[in-house]
């Protein structure tokens, strides 16, 4: 071999070398499929190619790419242009061999094909190159056909390359043995990067399938939450992207890469993760009494109970008159027992008005409540009387906004404490490390009176901030709840407006929020048409 030869092969091993720790660093499969067959086709000079995948079930070869720079096509890939051709079968309907077509030939046999003239070869079937070369005017003629395996030895698909051009003179050769063997090594080498790429995007799948199925698990329990692990992932990024544009203020320096995306759609989709453990009743708590069931069906019954009392002791006055008959005192009796069964009905409905949830109770209700609850009596099934209601039915009735005392508060917001439990105890690679801490901290506030750590805006990520302005939103908007109907966006914004100024929510990200109308590219796309009043 000549100096000049020598010194040529060495700069193509170089290049080889190059190319394979570039490969490995591909995350993108349809780039990582371009960049082998373009390596080949630079360290070859070839003039085209095409890389084939093997189908799941193993039975023929999928055309991936098609490259042929002389006549200007690009298919397949990151391209976009389909290539409009059929699988090739790796074996006939009789299940022999497909060993007239090359690719399938080397596939099969675990061999590479080196063609010097696919006219003078003989024993293979080039018709339908032909049938290209007619359509086209191009003439194919050299041919290196190399198969890729993994390391299990087991093929995921066929590196081929079109006419090897002579870089002095331009015309086609044939693929040099020197040729063959560094699209060996490349073959080699694309193999196991793409088997490993391939890995990794079948344990990325499993991991997002297995996240949708936490949510699942949710939603199956309530569905008042289900809807809310969808939205707020969905909200979260439409915000992160406003934010990753911005070009002016204190965020023009934030930005984020396809990992940071990745590592935040997934703490969105896991950032209540922990409501797997909160019990069904208090999630679909929809009135102050309901439980597994609304109480307020026994509280009737007590009301029923006192109006029966009520007939009766009015009936024993009637019979007291009797022999005499006083219809006089008759009629104070009956008309006693109207007025007492009214004040019974006035207060049932009371009682039923007061166990909806309201966005505030008023005191003197509060009060009534306690009084009913206290003064009237009622003979229980030991034939005693008793007070009206218990005492945990009256904290439960004098709930002075929504439907959950504060205990039941304590146990949903118990939920971002399992929800950090659980995701601090998985092993997360690298680039998900910050899961936990952007999902767990969607409960804390700017100025430090969130939970479950009250941290302040300080010891915040600006993700983690991200996320508590889409939970809340999300809450405000939602018309899945069993509690309330969803608001209006302009009420919604004027809430945040005013969490933003008490140091609730960033009012960096808030800015960014209604600047760039975040808001309503999510009101498009999840809320009732009738909720979207700001143009």
């Amino acid at each position: 071999m000549g100096k000049t030869s020598a010194m040529n092969l060495f700069r193509r091993l170089e290049q080889l070398n190059g190319i394979g720790a570039a490969l490995s660093r591909e995350r993108d499969i349809e780039r990582l499929l371009e960049n082998i067959l373009e390596a080949a086709k630079t360290l070859t000079g070839a003039d085209g190619g095409t890389l084939y995948s093997v189908t799941e079930d193993h039975a023929a070869l999928h055309f991936e790419i098609m490259r042929t720079d002389s006549l200007g096509i690009r298919q397949g890939g990151t391209t976009g242009q389909r290539i409009a051709l059929p699988d090739l079968p790796l074996r006939h309907a009789d299940g022999s061999p497909n060993d007239a077509l090359v690719a399938a030939y080397s596939a099969l046999h675990d061999r590479t094909v080196n063609i010097a003239d696919a006219y003078a070869e003989e024993g293979f079937d080039f018709s339908g190159t032909r049938a290209f070369d007619q359509r086209t005017g191009y003439r194919s003629r050299s041919f290196l056909t190399v198969p890729m395996k993994n390391h299990d030895g087991e093929l995921i698909g066929v590196l081929q390359l079109l006419n090897a051009l002579d870089p002095e003179t331009g015309q086609v050769v044939a693929f040099s043995e020197a040729d063959q063997s560094l699209t060996e090594s490349l073959a080699s080498q694309a193999a196991i990067a793409l088997s490993n790429r391939l890995l990794i995007t079948q344990l990325e799948r499993l991991f997002e399938s297995f996240v949708k199925l936490i949510n699942i698990a949710i939603d199956e329990k309530s569905p008042y939450t289900g809807g809310h692990c969808e939205r707020v992932p969905a909200l979260t990024m439409m915000l992160a992207e406003a934010a990753d544009a911005t070009a002016e203020g204190p965020l023009a320096d934030f930005h984020m890469t396809e990992r940071d995306r990745y590592e935040l759609q997934m703490a969105g989709l896991l950032h209540d993760c922990g409501k797997i453990t909160t019990p069904v009743h208090v999630v679909d708590k929809a009135t102050k009494l309901q439980t597994i069931y609304d109480r307020i069906d026994l509280v009737d019954t007590r009301f029923e109970v006192l109006k029966r009392d009520a007939r009766l002791a009015a009936l024993r006055a009637q019979m007291a008159l009797r022999p005499v008959v006083d219809a006089g005192a008759e009629a104070v009796a009956e008309s006693s027992l109207q007025r007492e069964l009214q004040a019974i009905d006035a207060d049932r409905e009371f009682l039923r008005r007061c166990n909806q949830g309201a966005e505030s109770m008023q005191e003197a209700d509060q009060l009534r409540v306690r009084m009913i609850g206290t003064q009237r009596q009622w003979r229980n099934v030991e034939g005693v009387h008793t007070a009206f209601l218990t005492a945990e039915e009256m904290e439960n009735l004098t709930i002075r906004a929504g439907t959950l005392t504060q205990a039941e508060r304590d146990t949903i917001n118990y939920h971002i404490v399992a929800t950090i439990k659980m995701l601090e105890t998985l092993p997360w690679p690298r680039h998900l490390k910050n899961v936990p801490e952007y999902a767990g901290g969607h409960h804390e506030r700017m100025d430090g009176k969130g939970y479950p750590r009250g941290l302040t805006r300080e010891q915040m990520s600006v993700q983690a901030r991200m996320m508590g302005i889409a939970d809340i939103f999300e809450a405000l908007t939602a018309a899945d709840r069993p509690y309330k109907s969803g608001m209006k966006l302009s009420q919604a914004l004027a809430i945040m407006e005013k969490m933003a100024h008490n140091g609730h929510i960033d009012p960096d990200l808030f800015s960014v929020f209604v600047r760039e109308r975040v808001y309503q590219r999510y009101a498009d796309q999840f809320l009732e048409p009738l909720q979207i009043d700001v143009a």
